[in-house]
């Protein structure tokens, strides 16, 4: 979380944490307890990077890039999606088997997600907006992802200026679950 660069660099490299944590969720037998430990982590990362994406990557593409509108919207689609999943796995322990199917589908959208930005999105705002302007959604992206939260909210609006206003609360409220209850970390 805030690794440095423009918001493309910035957003590649969380996807690579991501991908990394699914690997070590893979990697491990079903039911193992950090099974959960590592699918906390990952929803934590998510959460943060969709509320950034949602707040500065998204507005970026509507603007610069022809036929944004529409790229965005399927975007936050997939953030939408993507929650609903995280909210169901939530309450789930590494020994339910729901769990496993959740976490498979989760890993499923997402995947799909990253490749669909990396391989279309990325590329396409790169080549329309300015350098400057790609630094300073890198520095606002940076910014976001430290305030966001760190849970799941499918209620909660995605599109600015709503979401702009809620999510420093809610990140806050997050935030302070997690240090009560050690989301997140091993114990």
């Amino acid at each position: 979380m805030g690794h440095g660069g423009d918001v493309i660099d910035e957003l590649v490299t969380d996807h690579g944490e991501v991908a990394e944590l699914f690997g070590r969720i893979e990697a491990l037998p079903p039911g193992e307890k950090r099974r959960k430990l590592f699918a906390d982590q990952v929803t934590m990362e998510l959460v943060r990077h969709s509320v950034a994406e949602e707040e500065y990557l998204y507005p970026a593409v509507r603007a610069h890039v022809a036929g944004g509108d529409a790229l965005a919207d399927r975007e936050i689609e997939d953030h939408s999606e993507a929650e609903q999943i995280m909210k169901d796995l939530e309450g789930r322990d590494a020994g339910d088997a729901e769990f496993d199917r959740l976490v498979a589908r989760l890993t499923t959208e997402v995947r799909a997600h990253i490749a669909d930005e990396e391989e279309n999105l990325f590329p396409r705002l790169r080549a329309a907006c300015p350098p400057e302007r790609l630094d300073e959604l890198g520095d606002k992206v940076r910014r976001a992802k430290k305030l966001a939260p760190t849970r799941p909210h499918p209620a909660a609006p995605d599109k600015p200026p709503a979401n702009k206003m809620l999510v420093p609360g809610l990140g806050l409220v997050d935030r302070l679950r997690d240090a009560l209850s050690g989301r997140g970390k091993e114990g």
